[in-house]
């Protein structure tokens, strides 16, 4: 009744971005669905796109330390991550026509902190994505 026996959300709290992601790779499953938010470690800040998207070479995390891919912002934001940064990439679409090095299509949506709380998710520090861009809709 009212939530008041449910237990609390345990919280894993990392010293550090890397040890987030070092978690993230072993213990959980990141699987690339549509519309996931995978996390992330920007490793390099790439150039700035022709409409002014910009674009960060990623570690996705994955079993086995995850997969290398470069991905941006959406034109519309008006922050950008740093090197370091823990990040959000949300998937838009699995093309299973392209090769598994480019077949995770999908932006930078948010920063997130190093904190991870069970059944919830990753604490979001900084969010990328305009407040004008409307949420998906499925019938």
């Amino acid at each position: 009744m009212f939530g008041w026996f449910k237990k609390e959300a345990e919280l894993h709290v990392f010293e550090s971005n890397l040890a987030a992601f070092e978690y993230a790779c072993e213990h959980l499953e990141n699987r690339p669905l549509l519309e996931a938010v995978i996390p992330a470690m920007v490793e390099e800040k790439g150039k700035v796109g022709d409409e002014g998207e910009q674009y960060f070479r990623l570690r996705l995390a994955g079993k086995g330390g995850g997969r290398e891919l470069w991905a941006c912002t959406l034109k519309e934001a008006t922050d950008y991550p740093e090197v370091g940064d823990l990040v959000g990439f949300k998937v838009v679409k699995v093309a299973s026509d392209l090769p598994e090095e480019a077949n995770i299509i999908g932006f930078i949506a948010f920063t997130l902190e190093p904190v991870l709380a069970e059944k919830k998710g990753w604490r979001i520090a900084k969010s990328y994505v305009p407040q004008n861009i409307r949420p998906t809709v499925r019938f």
